[in-house]
């Protein structure tokens, strides 16, 4: 049985792109507490966290329409 987890952007709770609201589903936290760690971390490392989020959001895929 398989018993992993998949990264996925967040389609129903999605902001820009979904990748924040993804990571937070995934790792079980408030998407907003995520977005706020994003923020935090641009304005302390620069722009190398937005180049990976841009990274993030052509690469992790949309989560999947339920049926």
């Amino acid at each position: 049985m398989n018993n992993y987890r998949q990264l996925y952007r967040s389609v129903k709770n999605q902001m820009l792109a979904g990748v924040c609201a993804g990571l937070g589903e995934y790792l079980n936290m408030d998407p907003t507490v995520v977005r706020l760690i994003f923020l935090l971390l641009f304005f302390v490392t620069g722009p190398g966290v937005l180049l990976a989020y841009f990274i993030m959001m052509l690469v992790i895929p949309a989560e999947p329409l339920a049926q």
